[in-house]
């Protein structure tokens, strides 16, 4: 007698392959589902789960933060400004060379429109370089009124008080264990987190300055 059986055909990845890697080079924040949208707006016909087998063979995958758990709180709602340079908020953020050495970098907004106004970073950020900063960047947008800051040594100093009070500047301290009192500057931190400081290597901090 005779027998039959089903032989598997081995399928070829190499162009499933090539396009993953041509969309995911482009758009390097984009998780599967836009990378598979696009796959099939190119005029490729794969099946969702051979494009994701290959997709998570390739370590395309992108790291995503669990849920954490928030204490109960009543968030006081962020006050809306009518116009430009009435607030600013700053904040600071770590990150590191690829040489591992460490630095931070000082992040200044405009509540109004969220505008980023400018990023300084450095491997030390000392309360006079972020005064000095801060006047040039007051050189093209004007001082603010009022800025929202953290209760950092950088802020809470001598130097820093004596500086705002010489422009007739109020400053706004967020209470401790409330960063979201400065949620738009927290907003723009996650943006440079993942849009920058997560995507690129930098192989040397040139500190142009000093401090």
């Amino acid at each position: 007698g005779c027998a039959y059986f089903y032989l598997s055909k081995l399928l070829d990845d190499s162009v499933i392959i090539s396009v993953l890697n041509a969309i995911t080079v482009r758009h390097l924040r984009w998780g599967f589902p836009n990378c598979f949208n696009r796959f099939r707006k190119l005029g490729y016909q794969w099946i969702y789960k051979c494009v994701y087998r290959v997709y998570c063979e390739l370590k395309l995958n992108l790291w995503v933060m669990g849920r954490i758990r928030i204490p109960l709180r009543i968030p006081e709602k962020l006050s809306v400004r009518n116009k430009l340079g009435v607030c600013w908020s700053m904040d600071f953020m770590r990150d590191s060379s690829r040489n591992q050495c460490r630095f931070r970098t000082f992040n200044v907004i405009d509540d109004f429109n969220r505008e980023g106004l400018g990023i300084d970073f450095a491997v030390s950020l000392l309360a006079g370089r972020v005064t000095r900063y801060l006047d040039n960047l007051a050189e093209y947008h004007g001082y603010p009124l009022t800025i929202r800051i953290v209760n950092g040594p950088e802020f809470t100093g001598k130097t820093f008080i004596d500086w705002a009070k010489s422009h007739g500047i109020t400053m706004g301290y967020i209470q401790l264990g409330s960063p979201y009192q400065d949620g738009y500057v927290e907003r723009f931190n996650r943006i440079c987190r993942t849009e920058v400081l997560d995507l690129y290597f930098f192989l040397i901090i040139w500190n142009r300055q000093g401090r």
